[in-house]
C-alpha cells in the first residue's frame, strides 16, 4: 500500500490514478497511523511553500512526514513536495521548511539569464522540458536520458549535498529537478502528468517495496 499525504493542497487524485494506471494500490489519508504503516509514502504539494508548511502543522503531519523518512521506507516528493524537504525557502523572505535535506529553495527570478539577449524566459517556468539524469538511477530504469517531462513552478532546490542530485533540467540555468538520498526520491516536475514516462517512474517507485 501507498500513502499519498493528505494535507489539504496537491494534485492528490491525480497522484493516485497514475499509480492505479500502473496496477499499484495507493490511498489519499491524513491519518498518521495509515501514513506510518504504508509500505511507501508520497508527498504531493502544488501553491506557496508558506501555507504548505502550515497547512502540514495544522494537520499534524510534520513529524509522520519525518518519521515515514526516518523509517527508510521509499518515499517520494512530488513538486512542492521535493522542496518542502529542504531547510529553507527564499518565497516572501525566508520560510522554514522540513529540514531533512540541507540546502534551501530559491526563485528563478533576478539568477535567470536572458533567453535570448533581450526577452527573459517566462515564470513560472511550466510545460515539457528535457530532464538529465545520473546514470543508474533506479527510478529511471527504462525512461531515455533526457526525456520529457512536465514542469509548473518558479522556484528550485539548491541541495548542499551534490551527491543527492539525481536529475538536472535547463530553464536559463540549470537547475536540480530530482534528488536521491537513501529511501528519498523527490523530483520537482510531475510523474503523473507526464504521460507513458512518468507513469514509468510512478512503477519503478511502486515497486522499490514491493
Amino acid at each position: 500500500m501507498i500513502a499519498i499525504i493528505d494535507y489539504g493542497m496537491g494534485n492528490l487524485r491525480s497522484v493516485q490514478k497514475g499509480f492505479e494506471a500502473v496496477g499499484a494500490e495507493a490511498i489519499v489519508t491524513s491519518d498518521s497511523q495509515k501514513i506510518l504503516s504504508a509500505k511507501s509514502v508520497v508527498l504531493p504539494g502544488v501553491g506557496a511553500f508558506k501555507a504548505c508548511m502550515d497547512n502540514l502543522e495544522q494537520f499534524c503531519l510534520i513529524d509522520t512526514v519525518k518519521k515515514s523518512v526516518q523509517s527508510g521506507k521509499p518515499f517520494l516528493g512530488i513538486c512542492l513536495g521535493l522542496q518542502l524537504l529542504f531547510s529553507q525557502a527564499e518565497e516572501f523572505g525566508s520560510v522554514s521548511g522540513l529540514d531533512i535535506l540541507k540546502g534551501k529553495v530559491v526563485g528563478f527570478k533576478d539568477r535567470q539569464p536572458k533567453s535570448d539577449g533581450c526577452n527573459p524566459l517566462k515564470i513560472p517556468h511550466m510545460g515539457w522540458n528535457n530532464v538529465k539524469v545520473k546514470p543508474s538511477y533506479p527510478l529511471f530504469d527504462s525512461v531515455p536520458n533526457r526525456s520529457y517531462f512536465y514542469f509548473v513552478h518558479s522556484y528550485y532546490v539548491v541541495p548542499e549535498d551534490e551527491a543527492t542530485v539525481a536529475t538536472t533540467t535547463n530553464y536559463g540555468v540549470d537547475f536540480v529537478s530530482g534528488i536521491h538520498h537513501e529511501n528519498i526520491h523527490a523530483f520537482q516536475f510531475h510523474p503523473e502528468k507526464s504521460q507513458q514516462l512518468g507513469l514509468t517512474v510512478l512503477r519503478n517507485f511502486s515497486k522499490l517495496a514491493s
